[in-house]
């Protein structure tokens, strides 16, 4: 691959991640030696091609892949409006089957399942059903979960899984008791 095709990786990386290069170099390399770098005017060393792999949330092999990941980020950008688009359609369900973090929108991605997840545990914590009431935990929890990823990580939405959870536990536990009292 040559100097210019992954000077234009890098930046399309860069810049889908919303990152300047000052957010990109941190103490590493200068930024003018990462502007040399996207310009295809100087080739990285190893060392720095692995940071930036890391700092850029892009794994190597991506990076240095034959390929143009142009339409790779094409790819992710349809994937996410289309994401955004079925959280707007509340098809929770829909979006939690069809968007799977991967590459440069992960951190997007995992907004969004965590989102659809909790909604979908809130309206099944709406029911009596064991059953729903178990799915819901189940959501709640993959809620909580996917709400700690990423640069969009959102405390508020893993406590409030974690409330619907305890509320879901005390819930059940109240029905168990007065299940067995009642078969006492």
């Amino acid at each position: 691959m040559d100097n210019a095709e992954l000077g234009k990786r890098l930046k399309a990386a860069r810049l889908a991640k919303k990152m300047t290069q000052s957010d990109v170099v941190g103490n590493f390399i200068t930024r003018n030696m990462l502007s040399q770098i996207e310009s295809g005017n100087a080739m990285p060393s190893m060392k720095t091609l692995e940071y930036l792999s890391g700092v850029l949330e892009l794994p190597l092999e991506k990076l240095l892949a034959e390929g143009d990941i142009s339409e790779t980020a094409e790819n992710s950008t349809f994937s996410l409006v289309h994401a955004k688009q079925l959280l707007r359609e509340n098809k929770f369900e829909e979006l939690l089957k069809s968007c799977v973090p991967e590459g440069i929108i992960e951190d997007e991605i995992h907004a969004l399942r965590s989102i659809a997840h909790l909604s979908i545990a809130q309206r099944l914590a709406e029911s009596e059903e064991t059953e729903a009431l178990q799915s819901a935990v189940i959501h709640a929890r993959n809620a909580a979960r996917e709400a700690e990823l990423g640069v969009y990580k959102n405390d508020a939405r893993a406590a409030q899984a974690n409330q619907l959870i305890a509320r879901i536990a005390q819930y059940l536990s109240s029905y168990y008791s007065n299940l067995a009292d009642t078969a006492g």
